[in-house]
């Protein structure tokens, strides 16, 4: 087995995602994953403490983007133009993504840890808004409100056949929000 080739742990979250949409979350163990991407049950452990987290690996990159992402500017706005430009970080994993939701939609204990990680997106947002100058309660509602649009428009484009791209349907979704507010 290939231990130590580059590019063990994206082997083993596509192995996992190709083995969720074929089997089933449930059916797949850590050991299956592991011999479809080719290593050890030791080096998917290296990646990932267990199975559940192979659909939340890379979020730090995420809150890194999309924190670094935030400029001054009204705070809602700023939050999703930051989170527009993450967007790149979606780039070419439409497929994956959309097993990946179908999954999560399916198991409440994924749905839970996945609440609880866009709540350190919206934490860490906050955080910058505060540290541009802006107050609270503004932040923290800029912040959750600004995570909402983005959760609800990646579960639009993964659910979606069209050919966009996520950014447009997140500008879209913030219009509807807008509207929702105005």
């Amino acid at each position: 087995m290939g231990r130590w080739a580059p590019g063990a742990g994206g082997r083993l979250q596509q192995a996992a995602y190709e083995l969720f949409a074929e089997r089933g979350y449930e059916q797949t163990t850590v050991a299956d994953i592991a011999a479809r991407a080719g290593l050890t049950e030791r080096t998917f452990f290296r990646h990932y403490t267990d199975k559940r987290e192979v659909f939340f690996a890379g979020q730090d990159g995420l809150v890194d983007l999309v924190v670094g992402g935030i400029t001054d500017g009204p705070p809602l706005e700023a939050v999703v133009r930051a989170f527009e430009g993450a967007t790149s970080f979606f780039a070419d994993r439409r497929a994956g993504a959309r097993v990946r939701q179908e999954v999560v939609d399916a198991h409440p204990e994924l749905q839970e840890r996945e609440l609880a990680k866009l709540a350190r997106v919206a934490a860490g947002v906050a955080a910058a808004l505060r540290g541009r100058g802006v107050g609270e309660p503004a932040a923290t509602l800029a912040a959750e409100s600004g995570v909402t649009v983005f959760r609800v428009a990646f579960g639009r484009w993964v659910a979606e056949d069209a050919d966009r791209g996520l950014d447009e349907v997140l500008r879209e979704t913030f219009a509807e929000l807008r509207a929702v507010v105005g």
